[in-house]
Order: C-alpha cells, then structure tokens, then sequence
C-alpha cells in the first residue's frame, strides 16, 4: 500500500516543496493598442475649385458614403444620392463601398465634389416606364373620345387579334410592374430626375404609337391569318416564361443587400440554359418576346419599336459581358453577349 501511494504521489506532480519551488509562468505582455492614424478630407468644387468642407479626424474605415453624409450635415441640399465625389476632377465618380485607406490618397486627401442634381430610385423609375404603356394602350383599345372619329367611341375592334394583342401587352407591363416589386433586387440607387422624361418619353410614346394603329378601326389582321398569329402568340408567351425565369435566377444569385458578384450559371429551370451561351438572356428573351409580337399584329409601329429596342439592349449586354469578362477570370469563353453565337 505504501509503494502505491508513493508511485500515485509522484504521478501527482510531486511533493508540495517540489511545488513551491517549481518556476512560475511569466505573465503574459500586454499589446500595446495600435495607434489610430486619422484622414484630413478636404472636400473642393469640381468646377470652381473653392473649399467647400475640411474634415477633420476621419477613421481609415470610413467609406465614401459616410464621407458623404458628414458633407451631407453640412450642406444639407446635397444629400448623398446626389453627390459625386471623386480623386481628379477628369476621373471617375468613386463609389459609395469603398474604404478610404484603400484610395491611392496619403493622410491628407482631397476630393472633387460634383452635384448630380435632383435624384429618383430606379424602381420609381422603373414603375413609371412600366404603368403609363399600359394605361395608354387601354385608352387606345377603349377607344376613349377624341383618338378616332366620333362614331367609334367607346367601340370595339371586330378583330379577334385586337383583343389578343391587347391582353399580351398589358400581361407584358403587368409582369414587369409586379417584377419591380418583388423579384428585381436594384443595384444601383438613384437615378437623375431628368432621366425619368426621357425614359418615360420614349415608352409612353413608342406605346401609343403601336396602340393607335393596332386598335384603328382600319386595321387589318396579319396575311397569314390565325396560323400567323398563333406562332406570334406561341412565341411570345415562350420568350415572357423565359424572361421571368431569368430574371428569378438573378434575383438569387444575389443576397439581398450582399456586394459580392457571382457568375450566373444555369439552374434546374430548363428556361435557365441559355446562360450556357449568353451572358444576358433577359435581353434576349426580351427581344424574343417583342419579334413575337411583332408577327403576331403584323404591325409596322411594333416592328420598330422591335428594332429599336433590339440596338438598345445589345449595347447594354454587350457592356455587361464586358464587365464579366473583366471581373472573372474563369468565366465561360463561349458564352455570347445576347445572341449566341452571333452577338
């Protein structure tokens, strides 16, 4: 019993002597806070070059945006929205995430100040393109006073095409306004006020157009008769499936309120593999669905505005693929901008 009790007592540490003579740990230095190294702001007009704001004591981790709501309490008609700020007055517009110890700027740094005018957030924007095509095109198709000849007032088209026609242009705008709401995860915030007249200009205008010749009591239906409209038909509810899917598969590729880009790949919804051969297939769906149309009223007005809108949304994918293909080194090299193959 005695050995036991000696072998557990040396598998214990040692006798209590042992113990006390035993060295102690050496606490542990405490570190030293790391000096905080302020920014001196300086904020200049970018077209008078007067002084307009000296900052003083702003954090290295503060952002362009909270750089733009400390001048923002000084000046309050400029809210953020509505301020540019850049490093040379020749250069771009910095954006609103990034840090000011990361800009090429030593502890003194001085912006240009540039104002962008009165602003609207896009999806303002957005629903005002959307809602006035379809409030003018019913005007058309009711055919309200002071648009024809008295005598068809309030009247309606013997054309069973007139009807259709109407029923996929206001589905078109209905969707698109229900989309703004729901589905579309804006990036950008605002937009120049002025913007929205000429947006606006063009769709309620290129609308009326299209309207007042579709739903004229002199319309004639499409040559090929209902085989022609159907196709039209066919290929216009296609190509609005389409377009939606898309424009869900975008919507979760992104995290609301998350910065970070992915490259959209194609998911389960076979509507979704087209983003095997291009980079912006809600374009290309959208082209789609207007060609659909434009065969569907064989009307001149739609085939323009067909046309138009084509050119418009080339140039917007193309800038898009560019941008792609700039911040992805490994994306798809066989994907297109809009159409594949081709463009």
């Amino acid at each position: 019993m005695d050995v036991l009790a000696l072998e557990a007592k040396n598998v214990g540490g040692g006798t209590e002597a042992d113990k006390k003579t035993a060295p102690r740990p050496k606490p542990k230095a405490v570190k030293k806070a790391k000096r905080v190294v302020y920014f001196e702001v300086e904020i200049v007009d970018l077209k008078t070059k007067e002084k307009l704001l000296l900052l003083d004591k702003v954090e290295p981790t503060a952002t362009i945006l909270d750089i733009k709501a400390l001048f923002h309490k000084s000046y309050p008609k400029w809210y953020p929205a509505r301020q540019s700020l850049r490093l040379d007055p020749k250069s771009k517009s910095l954006r609103d995430e990034e840090v000011l110890q990361t800009l090429p700027v030593g502890t003194t740094a001085s912006f240009y100040f540039s104002d962008l005018g009165p602003q609207l957030t896009w999806g303002t924007v957005f629903l005002a393109e959307c809602v006035g095509p379809l409030l003018i095109y019913l005007m058309f198709y009711f055919r309200l006073p002071f648009i024809y000849s008295m005598k068809y007032d309030f009247t309606s088209s013997k054309h069973w095409v007139v009807h259709l026609a109407c029923i996929c242009h206001s589905f078109h705008y209905i969707k698109r306004i229900l989309e703004t709401m729901f589905v579309h995860r804006i990036s950008h915030g605002t937009m120049p006020l002025r913007n929205i007249f000429k947006n606006c200009g063009y769709y309620w205008c290129c609308a009326a157009w299209m309207a007042y010749y579709i739903n004229h009591p002199l319309y004639t239906p499409p040559y090929y008769g209902q085989q022609q409209v159907k196709t039209g038909l066919y290929l216009f509810l296609f190509c609005q499936v389409g377009n939606f899917s898309i424009h869900v598969a975008l919507r979760n590729l992104k995290l609301s309120g998350s910065k970070i880009k992915k490259i959209p790949y194609p998911t389960k919804n076979p509507f979704t593999w087209i983003f095997w051969l291009v980079s912006c297939p809600n374009y290309t769906y959208e082209l789609g669905s207007w060609i659909g149309f434009t065969v569907m009223t064989q009307c001149v007005p739609v085939a323009f505005f067909t046309l138009v809108a084509f050119i418009q949304m080339t140039v917007w994918a193309r800038g898009k693929h560019r941008c792609y293909l700039k911040e992805f080194r490994d994306y798809p090299t066989l994907r297109s901008s809009i159409l594949p193959f081709i463009l």
